[in-house]
């Protein structure tokens, strides 16, 4: 099941998040409590989960960001696309990526971004098969700090 994440899905997304590039779940603080209430307060902030069996087992985050232009079209940025392990391959993550354009869809936006740091082929063909292109833009980022995670 494809839905939104709710407050009591903290500890499962961070745990999913050890199969995305996380060494490690962050403890529990005040930090991680304000990034969380902000998250799920936010209307514009989505984290969108899928859920087999009782346990979220695929998940991206979809953004909505307003626009003052293309005629006030607001657009979307996708990350943190992951799946666990034992669940690839049964498009549970092709799905979140759907309910993420249902999502950009309902807020009028233009258009969806989505980078990837995957240099796999197989990554770059899914997000291909799921309609996403690699042509016509190019993708800059400008790292202010290092985050250690695993690679």
């Amino acid at each position: 099941m494809v839905r939104l994440a709710k407050e009591k899905d903290l500890d499962s997304i961070l745990e999913l998040y050890l199969d995305l590039h996380e060494d490690s779940v962050p403890e529990d603080s005040d930090k991680r409590r304000s990034v969380w209430k902000y998250i799920v307060e936010n209307d514009n902030y989505n984290i969108i989960v899928n859920e087999v069996d009782g346990k979220i087992v695929s998940s991206c985050t979809c953004i909505i960001v307003p626009n003052l232009t293309r005629n006030l079209s607001s657009y979307a940025l996708v990350e943190n696309v992951v799946t666990k392990k034992e669940y690839e391959g049964n498009g549970y993550a092709r799905a979140c990526l759907e309910y993420a354009k249902a999502i950009a869809s309902k807020n009028d936006c233009y258009k969806i971004m989505l980078t990837t740091g995957s240099h796999d082929n197989r990554t770059h063909d899914f997000y291909k098969s799921c309609g996403y292109k690699s042509d016509g833009k190019t993708a800059y980022v400008y790292v202010l700090r290092e985050v250690k995670f695993k690679h």
